[in-house]
């Protein structure tokens, strides 16, 4: 009898953050497993995108030399048996490499696409393990016959022996969660930790764990200890333990070795005193040169007891601390925690991760009012609604012809809010009684509540509800307003500029894409940094950090005291969604170092020393580019070069073919196209988030002030500026110069200047009438060859901002005048209202102008950056395009051609699609020369 084969037991747990599939924001799922021929299928659990399962499932392992492997796949049950289900992702595991019963642990398996044109995203959740047959029992014996106790076939147990042999003939193989994860995410990006794009810089690292059996100094038989650390003239003093003589501390310091210019490290314990010296508790002495290096990933070194000692003229000493000692560099885990000598010992100012707040767009539809009481009965009241949420958005709605006590209106009002909701949505009727007067005639509060206010990820409509107005007459009905409302997160909230927009991504997480690939910025340093104030001594001085920004995450560095070339050294990692995004890296000067309350109780400000903005579409894939980029900074006087920033930038990309094909996508979510924003609110929704966004991250603790929120985001680019209308009057002058250097060099053709030329152009016009069906060919296959030549001349590092182009120019600005806007000088007191008022409403008016010139300029940019290769994902895509389309049009009649063309731009509106074409989403992701003006 053959024994009993190996047994796989697959235990499905559950699923998380799958793609929707039903039209609805949602999906029902349900597992199919496929196990050599055997195939098994799970309960189907309805409208959950985390579906949990819990069910155990069994397959005979027949073959123990070539096990195979296990196949799961995640469909979604759609209504109907006639329908195939959609797919939702599959896992892939070796069955060679799983683990023996009692080893297994719940595994999270990244699900993996079916195809290149899949939309996948999620994980799958498994226990899974192998069982061994168990022996077969002994046969027991007969009890009645005491003879036959001899029982020789339990003696000899033949067939154990054998079966235990067998099995052991093969070993089971041993299975490890990093190479299943790593097997099922051949396609993910390894995030590296290496500190690899930046520059090592050791320290030398004090751990202070505790002591034990200190001298009492005190009249009450304790003592206030605490420990200086010194070397030369760098210090630290840790925190102070009252009344403890076994007192813990738990503190690590990190000294740069720059600064340690002494070959003694001295630690010291002292008795804390109010009134007189400190009391000596005893001390240590160590030789620098004799501590040893540690280097992560390496274990932490083990504190140990030291003896404290005497000093010369110091006595009654007793006692032990427990210290660590080692050398290490910024990448050891205990750095951010640690008491940097190069911040001043500041806690605040050490480098910190910010993220934004998550925000959504509500919409309020004002659809009517019933039975309003007017204030006055004797005359028909003309209603208005008044919607308020906090103090920077109000919003009304009026039409001139709406009166009497049931008014129409059904108008929408979008806001910005942001998690948490804090803020009330305050819904005022009023009443226009005459010119520039207003009376309330009811009210309604409501909170942000889930509970009240519905949220959708498309444009389905919500229930409507009926709210009774309150006033200040209790007991008196003045009415009742129909409202719909909705968080609406099909949206992406713009909360920076679209021309260097760093995320695109909707509110709602159900519609997030996987990742393109990993964005790595090293902060190396600054150099020749100018003095931003006054020091001590009354000399200049800059205490500098920086502040990056891209998507949601923020990142702060830490604060380099008293140095005009400081070093940070710092890496830092994004995830990637979109390649057509922008990183935005900032310098700033700490004002808050010295004396830091009353500098922000005397409203002092971080100052900006400049920024650089990095388009990724620009960076080739797996590589690092290391540059100095200039600090230019607009001031009174003119733009200004306040330094350089080196950094290095490395763009990973997982899949060339899924960032590719990112070209072809909408820049922005469905919900921008299916229901588009009007024109008037997004400019006003944009400014409402950016200022939500700053005020948020003003409350973090440490706070990232709101002034450097404002100059990472631009949050002044929609105001007039000369300068700017200037640049961007030259931008479309640069655009239009070859469209004029076409019209020379036809003039020339018809003067004749070059007669071989003009004759050569005689013969290809003659060519092109004769056979028409070579025109389309030739453009093409011309446009290829000029991106081909084209491509020796690309730029082989990120662009930086550009003085020139901003209308800063290599000369101060000679009309000073010009600045004046940009800097806002114009006072606004009591007397001066309506020149203030008029003199914002023409700010406005030309800003709007300067805008129309600015996305002017964009477009024609974007054409010129077909062939320019400056962002050479997008000119190779144009290039092989064009090669392509010139190919295909010689082989194909002109005549086709056109009438194809014809029938498809003269198409049915039934198939077209409300997303705009591919070759529009690809020329809207064309880099510009926006991200390059101040």
């Amino acid at each position: 009898m053959a024994p009993p084969p190996r047994k796989l037991v697959v235990e499905v747990v559950q699923a998380r953050n799958l793609m929707p599939k039903d039209g609805s924001g949602s999906a029902s799922a349900f597992c199919h497993l496929d196990y050599d021929g055997n195939r098994r299928k799970t309960k189907t659990k309805h409208r959950d995108l985390n579906p949990t399962w819990g069910e155990k499932f069994e397959f005979p392992i027949t073959d123990l030399t070539e096990p195979g492997s296990l196949e799961i796949n995640i469909y979604n049950e759609r209504k109907g048996g006639t329908r195939r289900h959609g797919f939702l992702g599959r896992v892939s595991i070796n069955v060679a490499d799983v683990v023996k019963q009692g080893q297994e642990a719940l595994q999270w398996l990244r699900l993996d696409k079916r195809g290149l044109f899949s939309h996948v995203k999620g994980e799958l959740g498994l226990k899974i393990w192998y069982e061994d047959p168990k022996p077969p029992p002994p046969p027991k014996p007969d009890p009645p016959k005491p003879p036959e106790e001899k029982k020789p076939p339990p003696e000899k147990k033949p067939e154990p022996e054998p079966e235990r042999k067998n099995v052991s003939t093969v070993p089971p193989a041993e299975f490890h969660i990093r190479d299943v994860v790593q097997k099922n995410l051949g396609s993910a990006v390894e995030y590296n930790h290496n500190y690899d794009l930046v520059e090592p810089m050791t320290y030398l690292y004090v751990r202070v764990v505790k002591a034990r059996k200190l001298a009492a100094k005190d009249a009450n038989g304790t003592s206030d200890p605490y420990v200086n650390i010194s070397v030369g003239d760098v210090k630290a003093k840790s925190k102070v333990i009252p009344k403890n003589l076994d007192p813990e501390w738990n503190q690590v310091f990190a000294f740069s070795k720059e600064k340690l210019l002494a070959p003694l490290l001295e630690i010291s314990v002292w008795d804390a005193d109010i009134v007189g010296p400190d009391d000596f508790l005893g001390a240590l002495s160590f030789e620098l040169s004799e501590i040893p290096t540690r280097k992560p990933p390496e274990s932490p070194l083990a504190p140990q007891w030291y003896k404290l000692e005497e000093r010369p003229g110091k006595t009654r000493v007793k006692g032990d601390i427990m210290l660590a000692l080692w050398m290490g560099t910024q990448a050891d885990e205990a750095f951010q925690e640690a008491w940097q000598s190069d911040t001043g010992g500041h806690a605040h100012f050490r480098s910190k991760v910010y993220l934004s707040p998550k925000l959504w767009y509500l919409r309020v539809n004002i659809i009517e009012a019933q039975d309003l009481l007017p204030p006055d009965k004797g005359r028909t009241p003309e209603p208005f609604v008044e919607v308020q949420l906090g103090q920077l958005q109000i919003l009304r709605v009026h039409k001139g012809d709406v009166k009497g006590t049931n008014p129409h209106w059904n108008k929408d009002l979008m806001f910005v809010v942001a998690e948490p909701f804090e803020e009330l949505l305050v819904i005022l009727v009023k009443d226009r009684v005459g010119p520039n007067k207003e009376e309330i005639m009811g009210q309604v509060k409501l909170p942000l509540s889930p509970n009240i206010i519905h949220r959708r990820i498309d444009g389905r409509s919500v229930p409507s509800t009926w709210h009774v107005l309150d006033s200040t007459d209790k007991g008196v009905f003045r009415g009742r307003i129909h409202l719909r409302l909705s968080f609406d997160g099909g949206y992406h909230v713009l909360d920076e500029a679209p021309d260097f927009s760093s995320c695109t991504r909707p509110t709602a997480k159900q519609l997030w894409k996987p990742s393109l690939g990993v964005l790595e910025l090293g902060i190396i340093g600054a150099n020749n940094l100018l003095p931003m104030h006054n020091g001590t001594g009354g000399r200049g001085n800059t205490d500098a950090y920086c502040v990056a920004k891209y998507g949601q995450k923020w990142v702060r560095t830490r604060t380099i005291t008293e140095s005009f070339n400081p070093k940070w050294n710092e890496q830092y990692t994004w995830e990637v969604y979109d390649p057509c995004t922008v990183l935005t890296v900032g310098v700033f000067d700490n004002r808050h170092v010295n004396n830091g309350v009353a500098a922000k109780a005397a409203g002092v400000k971080d100052t900006p020393i400049g920024k650089i903005r990095i388009r990724l579409s620009t960076l080739e894939s797996d590589r690092v580019y290391t540059n100095a980029y200039p600090l230019l900074v607009v001031t009174a006087s003119g733009i200004k070069k306040m330094g350089e920033l080196e950094c290095s930038v490395r763009f990973s990309c997982a899949s060339t073919v899924n960032c590719m094909q990112a070209y072809l996508q909408p820049p922005l979510p469905r919900m921008h196209y299916f229901h588009p924003l009007e024109l008037s609110d997004v400019e006003n929704l944009r400014i409402a988030a950016m200022n939500l966004v700053a005020s948020r991250l003003a409350r973090s603790e440490p706070p990232l002030r709101q002034e450097v929120v404002q100059f990472m985001l631009d949050t002044e680019s929609h105001r007039w500026s000369m300068r700017r209308s200037k640049a961007n009057y030259f931008r479309i002058a640069n655009v239009l110069s070859g469209v004029f250097a076409v019209a020379k060099w036809f003039e020339d053709i018809c003067r004749w200047k070059n007669p071989v030329t003009t004759v050569l152009v005689h013969i290809l016009y003659l060519i092109l009438v004769w056979y028409p069906e070579l025109m389309m060919p030739t453009v093409f296959l011309y446009m290829f060859l000029i991106g081909a030549w084209n491509y020796r001349f690309r730029n082989r590092s990120p662009p930086f901002m550009d003085s020139k182009l901003s209308q800063g120019g290599e000369e101060p600005i000679r009309d000073l005048d010009e600045l004046e806007e940009e800097f806002n000088v114009v006072t606004g007191n009591k007397t001066e209202q309506v020149l203030k008022a008029r003199y914002e409403r023409l700010r406005g008016f030309a800003g709007r102008i300067q805008n129309f010139l600015g996305s002017a300029a964009t477009q024609g940019e974007r054409l010129q950056a077909l062939l320019s290769w400056r962002d050479p994902r997008a000119t190779s895509i144009f290039v092989t395009f064009c090669l392509v389309a010139a190919i295909v049009l010689y082989v194909t009649p002109f005549r086709v051609v056109a009438v194809l063309l014809g029938v498809y731009v003269l198409r049915h509106p039934k198939f077209r699609d409300p997303l705009p074409a591919v070759p529009l989403n690809f020329f809207r992701r064309l880099p510009s020369l926006s991200d390059r003006i101040l």
